[in-house]
This record gives C-alpha cells, structure tokens and sequence, in this order.
C-alpha cells in the first residue's frame, strides 16, 4: 500500500513538474492549436485542415510529448508524427495523393466551354513572382523565398511540394499560412475586390449559356495538359500529373467507384493525416521566430495581390472587349478551389440579386488551380 501511495505522489509530482516546463513559446503555440481549433468547430473554417492542424499543433508542444522523437536520458526515443512526417510529406507522399483526389472533384465543363477563362487562372499567379523577389530582397534564401511565394495561391498541397522539394527549414509556417489563407478567402477577398472595382464595374452581369463539352473533349484534356506542362516544365509532372489523373478518373465514366472513393475517402483520409502529421513541424523553438511573423506576412501580401492580378487583368481585357467582363471574377484565378468562387458569386447577388456569375466564376477558380500546380512547376523547374 505504502509503495503504491509513492507511485502515485511521484505521478502527480510529475504532472506539476511539466507545467514548469513549458516554455512561453510553447504556452503561445498551444494558444495558436486552440485558436485553429475554434475557427474549425465554431467558425466552420475549413474544418478538415485547421481541426487536425490546430490539435496537432498542442500534441507536439506539450512538454516530453511522446508524439514526436525527442531524446530521454540520452536515449532517442522516435515519435510517430515524425515517422508519418518522413513517410507522407518527407516524398511527398501525401500532397500528391490528395492531388487526386482534388483532381477527382473538378469539373472542367465551365474552363473548356469558355477556354479564355484559362487567362485569369495566369493572371492570378501574379502575387507568386512578385512575392518572390519581395522575399528575397528581405533576406530569404532564393529557394526559401519560392517556397514562401507559392503561399499566395492559397493551394496547400502545392505549397507542402514546393517547400518540402527545396527542403525549406520554414515548412510549418509556410504551409500554416496557407491553409489559413485558404480559410481566410471569404473575409481577404470581398474588400479587396470592392476597392479595386466600382458598382458599376460589380453590376456588370454576364449571362451563361450552357455549351454541351463532348466526353472525348473532357477525357482530352486531363491528357493533353500533362502532355504541354510536362514538356514545358517536366519538374511539374508529378504535381500537374497526379490531378489531372484524378480528373480523368472522374471524366472516363468506368471508374465510377474508384472516382467517388478519390473524392471522398482517399481525400479525407489524407486531409486528416496531412494535417496533424504538419503540425510536427510547428514546435515552439522553430515556430516562435521573427521570420514566422515576416512569412505570414509575406504569404499575406502574395495572397492580396494575386487577387489584385486576377481583378485587374478582367479590367484591362475590358478596355479591348465588347462583351464586358465582371472583373469580380478575376479573383476567383487563385487556388482555393471552389471557395474563391463562391465569394464572388455571393458578391454578385448581393450587388444584384439576378446577377448569377457562380459559372463563370466556377471556370475562372479550376482554371486557377491549374495555373498554380504549373507555376510550382515552372519555379520547380527554374530553381531545382
């Protein structure tokens, strides 16, 4: 009895004892995982990234955390997180898969009856290169910077590829901001876009006349644009490769349970994993850094102004056109796919309620995703 009341005084102590060990740094990322956590559950903001993210965040910052290796006594003891770590983002394992699956869940029907619509997904991308030698001429290695530039597509997988090909010592913070950023297009995007646009320019409407796109034209295209990127920037095979096959999974018509297990449980299972196996690289002596602050930032400002080019882009087109262009719709050119859409159909009807833009918008948002896979390809292609 008597040894059984030590065992449990050493147990408490022991509890007590790890309070004193965490570091303030760790208190603020703990701080960091519960606040992801509500934006999750009680905001609905992309719950299956930032729910995993934000948990995984506390589990790996809790002191003598089993979750991740550490050493105990001199004595390595190996964390799962970090096995997971090496084996689904350490070669881009898990980014890749979960490509299929977002290439399984695109309908390119509205890009191919309006394939002009492909000239915003470009144009979208501005805030990458611009972003790119912003960070440079702040310091960060050229690589790093890239690395820090993708985060305005607002294309998590892509990010996680990019920085993890260039083995880029900011991946937590890179691929925090853009997830977040992902979650955050509903409240950057709307005032953005009103400042560069008038209410006359927002009330512009464009009607859609539904063109029936031939099964062989979508079967096509997943083909033919692994076929053109690879050949213009062969380091983006693998990422503009694995979506388009998820697409043609989806538009071949005889993969028809294959195509809904890519879309749902391949996805989610990989969301989920993706997520929490992320967070073993935002531990608080890592994460806690000036630099973390300066790539949220920068991530920021890339995200703000490939907005900005996809908006001004539809406003410059307008000086040529006939048919004028919503320029709202430019802003749906950046990756995250189909909430970006949906922002500027919602603004639409709120400017008029008759104004339905969610097609075009819908055309301009897979062109978008597209356009970012080929520019981490192009900077792939460039750097490595």
């Amino acid at each position: 009895m008597t040894a059984f009341f030590t065992d449990l005084f050493h147990f408490f102590t022991g509890i007590f004892g790890n309070f004193g060990r965490i570091s303030w740094q760790q208190a603020l990322m703990l701080l960091v995982g519960a606040v992801l956590i509500y934006l999750a559950i009680k905001r609905e903001m992309e719950p299956s990234l930032l729910l995993p993210l934000g948990f995984g965040a506390i589990i790996v910052n809790l002191p003598l955390s089993g979750a991740i290796t550490q050493f105990i006594n001199n004595d390595q003891e190996t964390g799962i997180l970090d096995v997971l770590f090496k084996a689904g983002i350490g070669n881009e394992l898990f980014p890749l898969l979960l490509f299929i699956g977002i290439g399984a869940m695109i309908d390119f029907g509205p890009l191919l009856a309006n394939p002009k619509l492909m000239l915003f997904g470009a144009a979208a991308q501005f805030g990458i290169f611009f972003t790119l030698s912003l960070a440079s001429s702040f310091g960060f290695d050229i690589k790093d910077a890239a690395s820090i530039a993708i985060i305005g597509a607002a294309d998590g997988p892509t990010s996680i590829f990019v920085a993890n090909y260039f083995n880029s010592k900011y991946l937590g913070p890179i691929v925090v901001a853009a997830y977040s950023y992902m979650a955050l297009v509903p409240i950057v995007q709307p005032p953005i876009i009103r400042l560069l646009t008038s209410k006359r320019e927002r009330l512009i409407r464009m009607p859609y006349k539904q063109k029936n796109v031939s099964k062989t034209m979508r079967i096509l295209f997943p083909i033919i644009i692994t076929i053109v990127t690879g050949l213009f920037a062969p380091r983006s095979v693998a990422l503009i490769g694995f979506l388009m096959f998820g697409n043609l999974i989806r538009e071949c018509g005889v993969l028809h349970s294959l195509s809904e297990t890519a879309q749902n449980a391949l996805a989610n299972l990989v969301t989920i994993l993706l997520g929490i196996t992320i967070a073993s690289s935002m531990r608080a002596a890592d994460f806690v850094t000036a630099k973390t602050v300066m790539i949220l930032a920068l991530g920021l400002v890339a995200f703000i102004f490939d907005t900005v080019g996809g908006v001004l882009f539809a406003k410059f087109l307008n000086l040529f056109t006939k048919n004028k262009i919503n320029p709202m719709i430019g802003a749906a050119g950046i990756s995250a796919f189909p909430m970006s859409a949906r922002v500027v159909h919602k603004m639409g009807l709120a400017e008029d309620p008759e104004n339905f833009l969610l097609m075009h918008s819908i055309g301009v948002n897979v062109s978008g995703q597209v356009a970012s896979v080929i520019a981490g390809g192009m900077i792939l292609s460039i750097l490595g």
